[in-house]
């Protein structure tokens, strides 16, 4: 049965409402109509709508101290509209329940099963997403569920999103959920509703076992073919350097990731994937090795940042993972390398930061993946 053109409109009035709500939270109607470009009634016939469907609560607002009646606040139904996001990473698992309008409702972790297959990991994912499932509301409204891969688990394991998405989709007796990559949703949540917010060229940068960066650009992500792009850690930045576990030689990661941290200080790490914080640390009591491994690992952080800064002219990059602790130890040191290397008319607008969002990044941004369906059509089920 075909849908008139009436009925089209208002449903994608329904969804682009349902949408702003979602990334701005509790908003007012008088805002809706004037960022929307619809009337007043139409307004109101829309959050009927979706009042009904069980989508968002209206109510009056807390006192403003403004004289007049004031606008009827649209919020979205968190509690009771909400997606699971999965961040598949190597050390550890990470499954959330995340409400309408980004709102983390529950979390659980557990270390990564040893070993190259899959399937336990797989199992240990379903056991978390079932456990928060008891405690789900009863009437809730489940989206999906999106999953945050890390390049490291793809490289180090061999894991391809086409052998994760039916054993999930089997496990969580679900349908397919939507994959990412892990810098890729991480930069897709800090745009939506974190350190990117309003910005429409940004580099998200994440570290861990190895270096991957989630760009945006004229708010579109690039993901890449088969959404496995952003692999600047393979980006060759010194060519006589040490030789990278790809094959080649002198790869960005071998200049700034845990690994080459390591190497330079000169001393073991006591928990897998702490190196970062612990050279940072140990540079801040004043060990010599530690301090000189951040220095170097910092410079190089600048100079591959002034190469990216240079070919995709962003207004925000974002430091995630262990470059977080990178850049949080030697912020001037980055700073005086990209003013050094980086084209003025790229640089002079950038600006770096750290995520608002925290490790919590990639699993809000599998969450937005689950919820695309619902703000497309929010009437469609």
């Amino acid at each position: 049965m075909s849908t008139s053109p009436q009925e089209s409109v208002r449903r994608q009035n329904l969804g682009a409402l349902l949408r702003y709500v979602h990334v701005r939270g509790a908003t007012s109607r008088a805002e809706l109509t004037v960022r929307l470009g619809l009337n007043r009634s139409t307004i109101g016939a829309l959050t009927a709508d979706l009042a009904t469907a069980g989508l968002i609560d209206e109510g009056v607002p807390q006192e403003t101290g403004r004289a007049g009646r004031p606008s009827i606040v649209v919020r979205p139904r968190s509690s009771r509209v909400y997606g699971y996001a999965i961040s598949l990473e190597l050390e550890r698992l990470r499954a959330a329940r995340i409400g309408l309008g980004g709102k983390v409702l529950d979390t659980r972790a557990t270390e990564r099963p040893p070993g190259a297959e899959p399937a336990p990991a797989v199992a240990a994912l379903a056991a978390l997403v079932a456990d928060m499932r008891r405690s789900a509301p009863a009437d809730g409204v489940d989206v999906g569920c999106g999953v945050a891969v890390s390049a490291a688990v793809r490289h180090h394991l061999g894991w391809s999103d086409a052998a994760l998405e039916p054993a999930l989709a089997a496990a969580l007796d679900a349908p397919p959920p939507f994959i990412g990559g892990t810098a890729d949703l991480a930069a897709l949540a800090e745009h939506t509703r974190g350190a990117a917010t309003g910005a429409d060229n940004v580099i998200y940068l994440h570290g861990d076992a190895g270096i991957s960066a989630g760009i945006i650009a004229g708010g579109r992500r690039i993901t890449g073919y088969g959404g496995h792009g952003g692999e600047v850690g393979h980006m060759v930045v010194n060519p006589s350097g040490r030789l990278c576990g790809c094959g080649s030689r002198g790869c960005w990661e071998t200049e700034i990731g845990e690994r080459a941290l390591l190497h330079l200080a000169g001393r073991p790490v006591p928990t897998p994937g702490a190196a970062m914080a612990t050279a940072v640390q140990h540079a801040r009591e004043g060990d010599p090795g530690a301090q000189a491994a951040v220095a170097h690992a910092a410079d190089w952080l600048g100079f591959g940042v002034a190469n990216l800064v240079n070919i995709f002219n962003p207004t925000v990059v974002v430091f995630g993972g262990t470059l977080r602790e990178l850049y949080l130890a030697a912020p001037a040191q980055i700073h005086r390398r990209i003013e050094s290397m980086a084209l003025p008319a790229c640089r002079d607008h950038v600006a770096l930061h750290t995520p608002d969002l925290g490790d919590d990044a990639p699993l809000v941004g599998a969450a937005e993946l689950a919820f695309e369906s619902l703000l497309a059509d929010p009437l469609s089920r």
